[in-house]
């Protein structure tokens, strides 16, 4: 006889339930009948789309994490936001400079980072979060590109922030900086593109879209690698 599954109370927006311990919150909330539908995705911790917040008994921080990596404790309240509402600048990558003062138009608000590194310890990515910021205040777009190249766009550093600042839109903006002004032209790239462009593909590329489901399975299996997989 297996042993009865141990179930216990948390409170989502504010309703008690019980679900299984050791859930995640996502598998909680499903537990207790919710149907999903936004704030939401890969179920892994890479997507970013589960934003959740939650406090705990005794505890006056308001907490932060991801639903499919957050596991549940008893008296937890939480809720979950379908997006981190921040301010995001419009611009057209062709026009900017990438150095300094590109940040200082568009996210002006970086500059107000007091260093006090709460968004590196909310992370779920564990991202040095207040490093690359840190660095987009040097002018050090390459750094900046490299240490936020991990961030999943969650949003659980700019609500923890005391400066009132979007990093992760700051990070987004150094990378499409660095891949279009600073990074290494990749040439084989280009000779890649230039041969699609001339139609090398085109014939194995019909082959694969006239093929069935299972063809398509069994030559994906079957391919060569440049590896072995153990």
């Amino acid at each position: 006889m297996e042993p009865e599954e141990k179930l216990i109370p948390v409170y989502i927006i504010g309703e008690k339930v019980l679900v299984p311990e050791g859930s995640t919150i996502i598998d909680a909330l499903e537990y207790a009948g919710f149907q999903l539908k936004r704030g939401i995705g890969c179920r892994e911790g890479f997507c970013g789309a589960c934003a959740t917040v939650y406090r705990l008994p005794g505890d006056f921080k308001l907490l932060g994490g991801l639903a499919c990596q957050t596991v549940v404790e008893p008296g937890m309240y939480l809720a979950q936001i379908p997006f981190t509402p921040a301010q995001k600048a419009l611009y057209n990558i062709d026009e900017l400079n990438p150095d300094i003062s590109t940040f200082l138009k568009l996210y002006p608000e970086v500059f107000r980072c007091v260093s006090c590194n709460t968004c590196t310890k909310i992370c779920p990515q564990e991202i040095e979060v207040m490093d690359y910021v840190n660095a987009i205040i040097r002018g050090d777009i390459a750094e900046a590109a490299n240490g936020s190249f991990e961030c999943i766009m969650c949003g659980l550093c700019t609500m923890r922030c005391p400066a009132e600042m979007a990093q992760y839109n700051a990070g987004l903006l150094a990378r499409r900086l660095f891949g279009r002004y600073l990074t290494t032209r990749s040439d084989h790239l280009f000779a890649r593109l230039k041969e699609m462009e001339e139609g090398k593909f085109d014939e194995e590329m019909k082959k694969l879209m006239e093929m069935s489901e299972e063809e398509l399975k069994k030559k994906y299996t079957e391919r060569k690698l440049d590896f072995k997989i153990t």
